[in-house]
């Protein structure tokens, strides 16, 4: 059984991170991108998570209500070329990474784990496991 061994993102990781963030959030507050459902929706740039090597970025967002997640995951992935060349302005790398958004599902996930939590069977467990 192989163990995968994670490794903390470095510095230099998490500041080109952040500056992407700030680009991405900024292009799409500003309204610098063509397709008009990205413009319609306000979508918030939640996460930003980047390879060591610095060549590939995922990129999590979400909208305000949640809906079309899926039309504008793939809405987002179809701007990459324009948003990695606004990237290559902005940032001083060798490399510009490639760019790939996904819908940031840790807020369902957060809810699904309250909503178990507030099951009177688990609030009953849990009750009879602090007693012990």
């Amino acid at each position: 059984m192989a163990t995968t061994i994670y490794k903390e993102p470095s510095q230099r990781q998490l500041r080109v991170a952040q500056e992407i963030k700030k680009i991405i959030a900024g292009a799409l507050e500003k309204g610098e991108v063509r397709n008009p459902l990205l413009l319609d929706n306000m979508i918030t740039i939640t996460d930003v998570d980047i390879s060591p090597d610095l060549k590939l970025c995922t990129i999590y967002f979400m909208t305000l209500n949640g809906q079309n997640l899926g039309q504008i995951e793939d809405d987002l992935n179809a701007e990459t070329w324009g948003l990695k060349k606004l990237i290559a302005s902005k940032l001083k790398l060798r490399y510009t990474p490639d760019l790939n958004f996904r819908m940031d599902t840790s807020f369902e996930e957060v809810d699904r784990i309250e909503k178990l939590l507030r099951d009177p069977k688990v609030a009953k467990d849990l009750e009879h496991k602090e007693d012990n």
